[in-house]
């Protein structure tokens, strides 16, 4: 029960990472709050493991202000904020557009950077914490996902400068960035590469995308929350600004020895 009597903030908690991370957290004694846009699986999550709902834009002072005034509210206060909204970004430079590129830094960086601002002066209060949910696409580039790579980067350094600049006054900051995970949102990204190279499904394509990565598979959305909720909890109470990465060794690998693997 490690976040008895502890409540926690989480954007884009319906889907995903997100909902893992909820799910966890209540069942260790915690209570949470899902931020988001779409109603539906915000309240689909809600119903399951009883949480408040609170539509709104992570990336929008305004509304995340609103939100957090319901938040307090309810809950008395806000101890902990996963900051797991994002998405978006994705295609060649040559051709990306200026809404595309635009919409890249609102759906990734905004809406880590807004959050974190309106929850900053509670999480003071609470000596509480901030994750950051980036991506090894912050650490690395992929193909054709410079809108992406570039605010996952970003993400990276908010989080540093949160842990930098807020560490003396009690609110720590931590970075988790995730290799490939089974998602909904992976999954309509591997039926590309079903199409692409002609398999017989979306299995085929996750071990296609993983066939490098040393333990040889996509992490679940519960490997993920693993790691977001031990950062969260008082058992990493000594990590402030570090980066950890759930990708199943993808970022040990070095790419030149390829050719020489079995």
């Amino acid at each position: 029960m490690r976040f008895s009597n502890k409540t926690a903030l989480i954007t884009g908690g319906g889907t995903g990472i997100g909902a893992a991370v909820a799910r966890r957290i209540r069942q260790e004694g915690g209570n949470v709050a899902l931020v988001g846009r779409r109603p539906e699986p915000l309240r689909a999550v809600a119903d399951e493991i009883g949480a408040s709902v609170i539509t709104a834009d992570a990336a929008d002072g305004a509304a995340m202000r609103e939100a957090l005034e319901t938040v307090v509210e309810d809950f008395g206060g806000l101890d902990i904020l996963i900051a797991n909204a994002g998405g978006h970004g994705v295609g060649p430079t040559i051709s990306m557009s200026d809404e595309t590129w635009d919409l890249a830094i609102r759906m990734n960086l905004n809406t880590a950077f807004v959050s974190a601002r309106e929850c900053l002066p509670h999480l003071i209060r609470s000596k509480g914490n901030i994750v950051v949910l980036a991506s090894i696409a912050g650490l690395f580039a992929g193909p054709d996902a410079a809108g992406y790579v570039t605010m996952k980067h970003g993400c990276i350094g908010l989080a540093k400068s949160l842990a930098r600049d807020y560490g003396r006054k009690g609110v720590r900051t931590n970075t988790v960035c995730p290799g490939w995970v089974r998602t909904a949102m992976a999954d309509e990204q591997m039926q590309a590469v079903v199409e692409k190279f002609k398999l017989r499904n979306i299995d085929e394509a996750y071990a296609l995308v993983t066939k490098d990565v040393p333990l040889g598979r996509p992490a679940t959305a519960n490997d993920v929350a693993g790691a977001v909720c031990f950062l969260a909890s008082a058992e990493a109470a000594m990590i402030n600004g570090a980066i950890l990465t759930v990708d199943g060794g993808a970022g040990t690998v070095d790419l030149p020895t390829l050719a020489f693997a079995d």
